[in-house]
């Protein structure tokens, strides 16, 4: 797999891994065997690098990653992130810089590793001034446990504040055929500064892989309940742009899951998106995206076509979109 230079020179393949929902947010974990077995199975098909956090499953997702990767550690990039109280995402926001230290030390342990390669604040902590936040993670890398910082879902306010104290690497946040607002502001800001961008449900969580229709059941702890664009209405609305990219994908060979990373690859050469999954084969049919090649006429016409394509439903609950852009 070729590889991609996110800002400050980051080299991370051009997909990545999100191991999330390995533990956490889509209903029941995998078993340990299984994740590590996937994990380690991306690596060998040429992902180097891997996404986790705190919050997901209170550090058991960074120990099960941390186990995973000790044979190749030193060929990888981790990324992890700090920012909620208690690590527990219901509990609100939390980076005071005391907070960011004890759980860079805590992240260091549980993923068995003496450096977090890219660490990111997962949310902006409005009681926080950004500034303090980039100067707490200036001093964990000048001490040498953290080399690079980025953010999550920050608005452009904040990435410039931030980037005026420490230089952001990444900025990750929701980006998709089925969430486009990073295109209005964001990406532009990112481009002009030199900082990477690392798209989370690139697949529209699972929508735009074509398995999800209005009638799909999805297990009770799954996050998916609270969203209100997986409503059963919205979900019947928006299989407009399914069917559009299962057209495409029947004309290239290829399915609606590598058409839409494709999409996002084609974009911007500082994009590496981080799709999740528990299953080989769909973590195989991911990397297939990367062989994906359409012309910028190609491009083009499908740009067009999602133009004309309104998606139903907010990508967040109330409490929960409150959150970002900030």
């Amino acid at each position: 797999m070729k590889t991609r230079i996110l800002g400050q020179g980051l080299e991370v393949s051009e997909v990545g891994l999100g191991c999330m929902g390995l533990t956490f947010g889509y209903g029941p974990a995998a078993s340990e065997t299984d994740a590590i077995h996937l994990i380690r199975k991306a690596y060998e098909l040429g992902i180097t690098f891997f996404d986790t956090a705190e919050v997901y499953s209170k550090g058991l997702n960074e120990q099960l990653l941390g186990k995973a990767v000790q044979p190749f550690r030193d060929k990888i990039v981790i990324a992890t992130k700090f920012g909620f109280k208690d690590g527990d995402a219901a509990k609100g926001v939390d980076s005071r810089p005391e907070r960011i230290k004890a759980v860079v030390e805590a992240s260091l342990k549980h993923l068995s590793t003496d450096v977090i390669d890219l660490l990111y604040q997962h949310r902006v902590d409005p009681d926080v001034p950004t500034e303090e936040v980039a100067g707490a993670v200036k001093e964990l890398i000048q001490e040498g446990k953290v080399k690079h910082f980025g953010m999550s879902e920050a608005g452009v306010q904040s990435i410039r504040k931030a980037h005026a104290v420490v230089p952001v690497t990444a900025l990750q946040s929701e980006y998709s055929m089925f969430w486009r607002g990073p295109e209005n502001e964001i990406l532009p800001l990112l481009e002009e500064l030199g900082i990477g961008f690392v798209p989370f449900s690139p697949l529209g969580r699972g929508f735009l892989t074509g398995a999800i229709d209005e009638n799909t059941k999805f297990d009770i702890d799954d996050f998916r309940n609270l969203v209100p664009r997986f409503t059963e209405e919205n979900r019947k609305a928006n299989q407009v742009l399914v069917e559009l990219l299962r057209s495409i994908a029947a004309s290239n060979n290829a399915t609606p899951a590598q058409i839409a990373l494709a999409w996002l690859l084609a974009q911007k050469p500082f994009i590496a998106p981080i799709p999740g999954t528990t299953k080989i084969h769909r973590l195989e049919e991911n990397i297939g995206a990367v062989k994906i090649s359409l012309s910028s006429d190609e491009w083009s016409h499908i740009n067009a076509a999602l133009e004309k394509i309104k998606i139903s439903g907010e990508r967040y609950p109330a409490a929960l979109q409150a959150r970002v852009g900030k």
